[in-house]
């Protein structure tokens, strides 16, 4: 019987013997290995990318809109169906709900606004006092809106960063009145640049109080109701009595309830099969490498094969003559698999240096995966040469050298 030394050193020497023909052969699975890590690190990082971009307003928060999206069937023929609107009224009672730690109540449109002589169209939010620990956004400068009773609101007005840079420059612009609409504004604070969301310009917006805005756009129901809820609170709990509530006051459920935690779950099972389906395609490279090893293993069974009937003859078990050969194919596809995790890294890091605003993210998962691939692949892809090799009469073999 071969000792594992010996056939390791026997496995080597034959890859080192035609050096051309086996780093061909590994490079084959090495440029797939290459193009897994590539594709998947890409993947990956636009997965983060985006989860942080939603996650960048918190993850305990559940968003009240009316209407109903899901609905069970058409409503009965003859009977109207109407849909109440959701108002300040519901949003109070919604904020003094359990385990509730803010509310905001939102509306939003496009109007002009008018300040230090600079005239411009932006969006405008009607917005709660409580929006800056709702979404987790700080203030720059000044203060937010305060608290005010709805049918007191002072017509206040807090800048994002880029409209206040396009209004008042350098200058401050704390007091200063402005037009929004057909009404005057007070200036009272200037948010932190938070930057875009989903394309969406975060900083190039206004923010009034609801009430206000829902007298600048002639509405009688909100957009939206926004909540967010206390740490280790099950969404579903928080649910569960915004349904509860809202049921009790429009007598049926005629709103949808959105909650971030089930949106992130949907969205990050979207992304994994992406990423999946990404590395699958750069995986179809690999075909090209089993296909090269096959190649080389039956070319070397063929030139070796007074070699394989000597070591018959000498009384080596047919299993130590199949493990020779598929620790061969394993050797190959695994130095291959090695070349192509560090060529695959190195090119995802040169894309990340070239391309900053790509995201690009490697887990360690993905390395092992991929090198656990290539062994897998050297192995198949040696079986049938190696079970030849194997059954080799050894006079017949001898006779053949």
């Amino acid at each position: 019987m071969i000792h594992p030394r010996d056939g390791l050193q026997l496995a080597l020497r034959a890859i080192t013997a035609q050096r051309l023909r086996s780093f061909l052969t590994l490079l084959g699975i090495a440029v797939g290995i290459a193009a897994v890590i590539l594709l998947t690190s890409i993947g990956e990082g636009i997965h983060r990318f985006v989860l942080a971009e939603f996650t960048q307003f918190g993850t305990n928060l559940l968003s009240v809109a009316p209407g109903k999206v899901k609905t069970a069937g058409p409503a009965p023929t003859g009977i109207p169906t109407s849909v109440r609107p959701l108002t300040l009224a519901d949003a109070r009672a919604l904020e003094r709900l359990p385990h509730i730690t803010g509310m905001t109540a939102t509306v939003w449109g496009n109007t002009e606004v008018n300040a230090n002589g600079r005239l411009r169209r932006t969006t405008v939010n009607g917005v709660g006092a409580q929006m800056l620990r709702v979404y987790k956004v700080r203030l720059g400068s000044g203060r937010f809106l305060p608290p005010d009773d709805a049918e007191n609101a002072r017509a206040f007005v807090v800048l994002g960063a880029k409209l206040k840079d396009e209004l008042f420059g350098t200058g401050n612009p704390l007091g200063a009145r402005m037009r929004v609409g057909g009404q005057t504004f007070r200036v009272i604070g200037v948010l932190e640049a938070k930057g875009q969301f989903l394309g969406i310009d975060l900083d190039d917006a206004a923010y009034i109080p609801t009430a206000r805005a829902l007298e600048l756009y002639n509405r009688d129901s909100l957009m939206k109701v926004d909540l967010s809820y206390e740490e280790g609170v099950p969404a579903g709990a928080v649910s569960a009595l915004v349904v509860a509530t809202l049921k009790a006051r429009h007598g049926h459920e005629d709103f949808t309830i959105t909650t971030q935690e089930d949106m992130l779950r949907t969205l990050s099972n979207i992304l994994d099969i992406l990423t999946m389906a990404v590395g699958a395609l750069g995986s179809i490279s690999l075909l090209v490498g089993a296909v090269g090893i096959v190649t080389i293993m039956t070319i070397a069974v063929s030139e070796r094969t007074g070699e394989i009937g000597l070591l018959v003859a000498l009384g080596a078990p047919r299993r130590s003559i199949l493990g020779l050969f598929l620790g061969e194919a394993i050797a190959l596809s695994a130095l291959g698999g090695l070349l192509g995790l560090f060529l695959g890294i190195a090119l995802a890091q040169a894309i990340h240096l070239l391309l900053p605003a790509l995201p690009v993210h490697t887990p360690i998962r993905f390395v092992v995966l991929a090198e656990g691939i290539a062994v897998a692949i050297g192995l198949l892809a040696g079986v049938l040469p190696a079970r030849r090799a194997a059954r080799l009469d050894a006079v017949a073999a001898l006779r053949a050298e």
